[in-house]
């Protein structure tokens, strides 16, 4: 497995699935997946699917969003070698280890890759991006899982601007919250709530350790905190995880890390997992002028005084590509091919008694 960045990331049952993802600007289509109880890599076999009511052989893809649902990882949209006309839809059933492509009703979006899918109950909320002729959009659409049908939805309000690479999260089942991203020039720092019930758009006012702009960001919510990992602004990877209370919209910075590691990266996946009953959050991937296949872990801890472990596993020889350009996730071009030494990296941040305070560990793991 080469390094990657711009692929889907998906937690079940103690395992998280990696699905696609862009190296050298080649679109990737592995399976592996790393467990939790182990710490240990696999790559699943993927079968025929003749027993699938709509087999399909699984084509390359980057930029697409991974959704676990039901037995089930719904791959997204995505940017493909030759791009369908509309967004596609794929389900992997895991326990026959085989792709089907799913037949959806209504009139379903334009192909493209960097949007935002989020779970909302039964329901896909589908944000923005950018289409294959490079066109940022920042249309909203709904896919019902229960009857498979499109609804385009035209919210009242001022929605955000074209962009993709942004993230989105969801509170209270009725606020969809969309931070940052990017266009062809700029990368963005504002934050848009949609409710959901109202179908009305809104840009509240931020408060806090309000971040710097950055695209290429991932996010993932633990309560009602919303934690916000890497990303870049188009001249460097960021190197601050922040977190947003959704009730009271404070940022806090949780921690930072020093230099060009991998988690100041954009294009990377990051989930939350459980590891000796707490909750951790796993990043993967990316890419800051280097890509990786490195495992982060940071715990959020009321504890200031936890300590972090590590795992020791074999690093398996791979190459990692180098580019000149900075920003990776909208132009890849002019790449060398160099050595990655795979060394354990470890960040410690004690903080002090906020919920929020965290340690990061690399667990020398490395696809």
């Amino acid at each position: 497995m080469v390094f990657i960045f711009q692929h889907g990331a998906a937690i079940v049952q103690d395992k998280m699935y990696i699905y696609g993802g862009n190296h050298n600007g080649r679109y990737l289509n592995d399976l592996p997946v790393l467990d939790f109880r182990t710490w240990s890599w696999s790559r699943i076999e993927v079968k025929a699917g003749s027993d699938s009511p709509s087999p399909v052989t699984v084509v390359p893809c980057a930029g697409h969003s991974l959704i676990p649902w039901e037995n089930k990882l719904l791959s997204v949209a995505g940017h493909t070698k030759d791009p369908s006309e509309t967004i596609q839809v794929k389900a992997f059933d895991l326990q026959t280890s085989s792709w089907s492509a799913l037949k959806t009703y209504g009139k379903p979006p334009v192909s493209r890759g960097g949007q935002s899918v989020t779970l909302v109950g039964t329901s896909l909320v589908i944000f923005g991006g950018q289409d294959a002729k490079r066109t940022l959009l920042n249309d909203l659409h709904i896919l019902d899982l229960e009857t498979m049908t499109w609804d385009e939805i035209d919210a009242v309000g001022v929605p955000p601007s074209p962009r993709s690479d942004h993230a989105a999260a969801v509170h209270a089942e009725r606020y969809l919250l969309i931070f940052g991203g990017g266009s062809h020039a700029t990368c963005f720092n504002d934050l848009h709530v949609l409710d959901l019930q109202a179908m009305e758009w809104s840009r509240p006012t931020q408060q806090g350790d309000i971040p710097t702009p950055r695209a290429g960001h991932a996010g993932v919510t633990v309560g009602e905190n919303w934690f916000i990992v890497g990303g870049g602004d188009n001249k460097s990877g960021v190197s601050e995880t922040v977190v947003l209370n959704m009730s009271t919209l404070v940022w806090s910075v949780v921690t930072t890390v020093q230099g060009r590691v991998p988690i100041a990266s954009e294009g990377l996946s990051v989930v939350v997992g459980s590891y000796n009953g707490e909750d951790i959050l796993v990043s993967f991937g990316g890419y800051n002028g280097r890509y990786s296949n490195e495992v982060n872990v940071l715990k959020p801890s009321h504890k200031s005084t936890l300590q972090s472990k590590m795992i020791e596993t074999p690093v398996p020889e791979s190459v990692s590509a180098v580019q000149n350009a900075t920003n990776a996730t909208r132009d890849l071009e002019s790449e060398l091919e160099a050595g990655q030494d795979g060394k354990t990296r470890e960040i410690v941040d004690n903080g002090d008694s906020d919920p929020t305070a965290c340690t990061i560990d690399n667990f020398g793991l490395s696809l």
